[in-house]
């Protein structure tokens, strides 16, 4: 099997991760030159490159470990539209604050970010499990389980940033989960 799509979809995460450090930017270049950072490492950078990793690794001849079927087409299409219905719900609700992140930023906490603190990482993990459901080739489960080892790590260095910026963030924290929302029964 070819590895080549590991090459972009690491450079990706890193520039990406690199974007979730807006205190340190904006100290560094000040308020709007931290928030060009951000933009250039997450948007033009990261994430292009990380998906077409994703692409590569889609297009590897690899084996599959598994036959696909009606079901799963079916099913793998519906977590796909569920990621990405729970993504642009989390954007809507950001007003572009994902995009290009800022010092001056402040908490959301109404919406779909009451219930989950990182719904666009939720909707990219529904993703990442619809792509290797629709594409169960070794190359992508081993680009997925990068992809969810990465969402981890990508969350928790925004907290890190997040609890720097906005006070308010530590005891958000304690009330909202992280990526799945409690259930009241």
């Amino acid at each position: 099997m070819n590895f080549l799509f590991l090459v972009p979809l690491l450079i990706g995460f890193g520039f990406n991760s690199a974007s979730a450090f807006t205190t340190y930017l904006s100290d560094r270049f000040g308020e709007r030159g931290g928030r060009l950072a951000c933009i250039i490492l997450r948007d033009v950078v990261g994430i292009p490159v990380w998906a077409t990793g994703y692409g590569m690794a889609v297009a590897t001849n690899s084996p599959n470990l598994f036959s696909t079927s009606l079901f799963t087409a079916v099913f793998s299409g519906l977590l796909v539209a569920g990621g990405v219905g729970i993504i642009i719900t989390g954007m809507l609700s950001l007003h572009g604050r994902a995009a290009a992140p800022s010092i001056n930023d402040t908490l959301v906490v109404s919406g779909i970010y009451a219930h989950i603190r990182h719904p666009l990482y939720t909707g990219m993990l529904l993703e990442l499990v619809g792509l290797f459901a629709w594409v169960p080739s070794h190359s992508v489960l081993a680009a997925c389980t990068l992809g969810v080892a990465w969402v981890m790590l990508q969350a928790r260095l925004e907290e890190l940033d997040l609890q720097k910026r906005l006070p308010a963030y530590k005891e958000y924290i304690q009330r909202v989960p992280r990526f799945i929302p409690k259930l009241k029964i």
